[in-house]
């Protein structure tokens, strides 16, 4: 069985990982598994660049493929802000509840038409001496007024779909990885599976 190690530490990452691909007999395992390995620093200044950074660093440290992805939220009223600066936007300590509470405050009064916005995803897939490749993905929507829904994570509770009606929060499991960012871009890896993982 093929064992492919995402390299996140993101619970809720881990768990859209192991969904998607507990059917294609791929064994996932994560950083959480090796608490040992430091944070990778992501001094990129695009999705693709800090995904592809933390691919490379992780696969040539285990000497195994690696999935590594950089994901975040994209708000037009804010000129594309949080963007890849997503998990610390309230500040250094990875707060999802003060990352929401900022994107909030900052559209106060923005009125619901202008609140259109973008889950962006780029997943790097990387092999000890071998070039990257990246894969991306997007889903959009809308910034509600206020959260809603206790499911996923992230920006998940203020982001609206209105194909569903619902936010990113209060979606299934399955439905989610159906239609979400990160469920795109895998599809288009999943797409390249033949010359990747042969």
């Amino acid at each position: 069985m093929q064992e492919i190690l995402i390299a996140t530490k993101n619970k809720g990452k881990v768990a859209e990982f192991e969904a998607i691909f507990k059917d294609k007999g791929m064994t996932v395992s994560s950083l959480l598994d090796y608490p040992e390995v430091p944070e990778i620093e992501e001094n990129g200044e695009t999705f693709s660049e800090n995904a592809t950074i933390k691919a490379e660093a992780i696969a040539q440290r285990f000497k195994k493929p690696v999935l590594a992805d950089d994901s975040g939220l994209m708000i037009d009223a804010l000129d594309g802000r949080p963007g890849i600066f997503s998990a610390r936007y309230a500040g250094l300590e990875k707060n999802d509840q003060k990352n929401n509470e900022k994107v909030l405050l900052e559209l106060t009064g923005v009125p619901e038409e202008k609140r259109t916005a973008r889950f962006h995803c780029a997943i790097a897939f990387a092999r000890p001496n071998e070039e990257t490749i990246v894969f991306e993905g997007q889903c959009e929507g809308y910034i509600l007024q206020a959260p809603q829904g206790d499911g996923g994570f992230g920006y998940d509770p203020i982001f609206y779909l209105p194909n569903y009606q619902k936010s990113m929060a209060e979606l299934t499991k399955e439905e989610k990885n159906k239609i979400s960012h990160r469920a795109k871009a895998l599809a288009r890896l999943v797409c390249e599976w033949p010359k990747l993982f042969t």
